[in-house]
């Protein structure tokens, strides 16, 4: 009697099948939208091929010199609306201390690459989780600025016709600046609108700020893009409206960043492993 009981219970077992878990792992899209840690490599190939993009991209655009100059006067007649067109005061005020505007001609020519590199560097080693959406806003924001080269050429303060200002790296013979002296012609006269001086500064002003440990630090991080602006209207390259473009390709940067991520790359976590971990696939309930 107990005989067919035990095998009517071992058939049911068997005739039950075992649940197929559902395959949680995210596809080509979630992968690419994962923080994971960057690779030195093509973090390495990717940067220098991106600033040679840039590059090329930037000086390729026309140098449509009158109309930039067009666009430089209706600046500064705005400017002059508005009650800020202080910029040739300051200009010629910095100019008249040699070592200060000497400095300033330097700082232009050299903080801009190398502080945003130093940026990028410290992300990599310190917050890996972080470094690809810090980038990636960037990226973004470079990329924006060079539609605005392309639609709104704008002539520098310095090349203004009768405007008064001072080339402070021709006037002081100064090496380094792409801007003026010997190495104009390897660069676009006319794009000076955004600025990219104020947006890659502040960008690491406001990296160093939110992620940075020590208070000292993180007050010179709010620091550098202030004394940025000074020293672009002090050299009378930019227009403190040229300022205010930066600023705003800065935030279509975050945008991107915060639409791609989910958060603000400074929300992300910390560390991340090297790779993200692949979910088991499912396997087949084995026959008895």
């Amino acid at each position: 009697m107990g005989d067919p009981t035990v095998t009517t219970l071992e058939g049911r077992e068997e005739a039950v099948r075992q649940p197929v878990a559902a395959d949680t792992r995210p596809g080509f899209l979630g992968r690419l939208r994962t923080p994971r840690r960057p690779r030195l490599w093509f973090e390495i190939l990717l940067i220098a091929v991106s600033y040679w993009t840039y590059s090329l991209i930037r000086n390729a655009v026309p140098e449509q010199k009158a109309e930039a100059l067009r666009n430089a006067d209706w600046i500064w007649r705005v400017e002059h609306d508005l009650g800020i067109a202080v910029e040739e005061s300051v200009n010629h005020a910095v100019n008249s201390v040699t070592w200060l505007i000497v400095g300033m001609n330097y700082y232009y020519a050299t903080l801009h690459f190398v502080v945003t590199l130093g940026v990028l560097v410290w992300l990599f080693r310190s917050h890996p989780g972080r470094y690809a959406a810090t980038r990636m806003v960037l990226f973004a924001t470079t990329g924006v600025a060079l539609v605005g080269y392309y639609l709104y050429p704008l002539a520098p303060p310095r090349l203004m016709n009768g405007g008064g200002f001072i080339d402070t790296v021709m006037v002081h013979q100064t090496w380094g600046s792409m801007a003026s002296g010997d190495l104009k012609n390897m660069s676009n006269q006319y794009a000076a609108m955004p600025s990219m001086h104020i947006g890659w500064s502040l960008w690491c002003g406001l990296t160093i700020f939110a992620l940075a440990s020590v208070p000292w630090v993180r007050v010179l991080g709010l620091l550098y893009p202030t004394a940025t602006l000074v020293v672009i209207v002090a050299t009378a390259n930019h227009f403190w409206l040229d300022a205010v473009g930066g600023i705003l390709c800065l935030a279509f940067g975050y945008t991107v960043a915060r639409l791609w991520y989910g958060a603000l790359p400074y929300r992300l976590p910390k560390l991340v492993p090297a790779v993200a971990l692949k979910q088991p696939r499912p396997q087949p309930a084995s026959p008895r």
